[in-house]
């Protein structure tokens, strides 16, 4: 049986057997080869399709509105070459086999991610209304917390069959898969995360003290009470493809994955062995100020400097939002169902603070007690997530105080970096009161808060209960086919097109999407020995609701 990866549920497509298979994604007519398509974005989503699109024939141009790589942000600590903080996608389940295909290509290194009570955290504290536990794996805590994780094991059976679903994506078997999630699609839909846990025979049975545990803590990665209000498919979603299980982490920074992507070689049609890099002249483009259609049929687009240049397609990859808060948009390229779709998608909010300390202190071993200074810790207190990143007995370490969502983001959004390291400082005093953390500190904070970042609005989407249709038409905006003519030439895709958004493999796989797109609107076609996600559509594409 194959390996768990992320195959649908919504579309059961091996993205990467496409991407492995030897016979190629497919071939654009020796005539169109050559030709220019913009890529809006330089995130995961663009650099990917782009170095695709380019191998194809096609002279992918890309635009960027501010730092290279998108979400995918390692920001170096100053005084170092090496010591980096990762504001954005940080941990990456090996079930994301489409982004591990080039992980691999480009040759970075990874290693498991410390996750609270895993083997590479060491040690996890779950501090509650003041009461602190020290753990090394789930036995260490008490009674409760076997149980939370018991019922919702159960509720997942329960409401959604979960093992006979899980173990259809593992077989790869498309058919199995529909037949078993296209009725979920409509039963829970329009029902949040926290009606699916209340309404469990497991919880029911429990008590609040144990769901109130279950939103502060959780499971795998910690706390999901900042995911309560969503459509429960997005939560089914991220376990059923393994996503908050098996994370790594991506040594020197994952940003250097598309860094290393753009300078990659690869064997192109038309252009010889060339790459990205090179076909951009070294650069991005500047930033898109307006996406019109032109009288030529061709889409035009103007940057921030002025220059126009028109397109016979043009792959737009940044937050939806933008396409009507800071790119003046033709409205007319998209039908008028695709951008409510695209306005009302809701993004969340998230943010992070980081410092470099001057070694891995808190490996020390506390006289009093015998066990870490300090450990992996999750908490109810204004922090909620601490990470440590050891580099090394001699080096500079890195503590991520504080990783929140939502209100617990929001409650630092006035604060500059060093107000927000003094407030997270203040809570892990409750916790560890005998560990000063800020006479380790070296060099600057670095934080972000990607609702203030003028090119994101938001940290990534969260689906809200009855947004299944809207996430419908964005995804499958890549079939063209039966588009009238002026909305057609212009694609979609990024994290938040997907449906598992906050996760590189929707990236990964929409932008892979959209590289079939641009082939067929070229003219060009697969191999039929390798048939692409379009090919494959009409017979495993997501349900239609009513």
């Amino acid at each position: 049986m194959t390996e768990l990866s992320a195959f649908g549920p919504d579309f059961p497509f091996a993205y990467d057997s496409w991407l492995q298979h030897p016979a190629g994604l497919g071939q654009i007519p020796p005539a169109r080869r050559g030709a220019a398509v913009a890529v809006i974005g330089a995130g995961a989503a663009g650099v990917i399709a782009g170095h695709e699109l380019m191998k194809l024939g096609l002279r992918p141009v890309l635009y960027e509105s501010g730092k290279f790589g998108g979400r995918l942000r390692s920001e170096t600590f100053e005084g170092t070459e090496d010591v980096i903080a990762e504001l954005g996608g940080m941990r990456f389940p090996v079930s994301s086999r489409g982004f591990y295909h080039y992980v691999d290509l480009v040759g970075c290194e990874s290693a498991p991610f410390p996750n609270p009570l895993t083997a590479a955290a060491g040690s996890t504290v779950i501090d509650l209304e003041g009461d602190s536990l020290f753990a090394r794996s789930l036995d260490d805590l008490p009674a409760l917390y076997r149980e939370v994780a018991e019922a919702y094991a159960a509720a997942l059976e329960e409401g959604a069959q979960f093992s006979a679903l899980q173990g259809a994506m593992r077989a790869r078997d498309a058919a199995a898969v529909k037949a078993l999630w296209d009725g979920l699609v409509a039963e829970w839909d329009e029902r949040t995360f926290y009606d699916f846990i209340t309404s469990s025979r497991a919880f029911r049975a429990l008590s609040f003290r144990h769901r109130e545990v279950f939103g502060q803590v959780g499971f795998g990665t910690g706390g999901w009470d900042s995911d309560f209000p969503n459509s429960m498919l997005e939560i089914l979603r991220v376990n059923l493809c393994g996503l908050d299980d098996a994370q790594r982490y991506i040594r020197g920074g994952v940003e250097n994955v598309l860094h290393r992507l753009w300078r990659q070689e690869a064997d192109c049609a038309h252009w010889g062995r060339t790459t990205l890099c090179a076909l951009n002249g070294g650069a991005t483009r500047s930033r898109v100020t307006r996406i019109a259609r032109g009288t030529d049929g061709r889409i035009a687009v103007t940057d921030c400097w002025g220059r126009t240049d028109a397109y016979e397609a043009v792959l737009v990859t940044c937050q939806s939002h933008l396409l009507t808060t800071a790119i003046e948009t033709d409205e007319a390229l998209f039908a008028q169902g695709l951008w409510m779709a695209l306005d009302r998608t809701r993004y969340m909010q998230a943010a992070k603070t980081f410092v470099m300390v001057d070694r891995p202190f808190w490996n020390d071993t506390d006289p009093a007690t015998g066990r870490p200074l300090m450990s992996m810790t999750l908490t109810d207190r204004i922090t909620r997530g601490t990470y440590f990143f050891d580099n090394g007995p001699d080096r500079p370490a890195v503590i991520c105080l504080s990783y929140s969502w939502m209100t617990d983001a929001l409650k630092v959004l006035p604060h500059d970096a060093e107000k927000r390291v003094e407030l997270a400082l203040a809570a892990l005093r409750h916790i560890y009161p005998g560990v000063d953390i800020a006479g380790h500190i070296r060099g600057n904070p670095i934080c972000v808060s990607w609702e203030t970042d003028e090119n994101f609005l938001g940290a990534f989407k969260g689906a809200l209960p009855g947004h299944y249709r809207y996430n419908h038409r964005m995804y499958g905006h890549f079939m063209q086919a039966g588009l009238p003519a002026a909305e057609r030439g212009i694609f979609l895709a990024g994290d938040g097109i997907s449906w598992t958004p906050a996760w590189v493999e929707g990236a990964v796989q929409t932008a892979l999407n959209a590289v079939w797109g641009i082939m067929r609107h070229f003219g060009g076609a697969t191999d039929p020995a390798n048939p692409g996600p379009g090919d494959m559509y009409s017979a495993y594409g997501p349900v239609v609701l009513g």
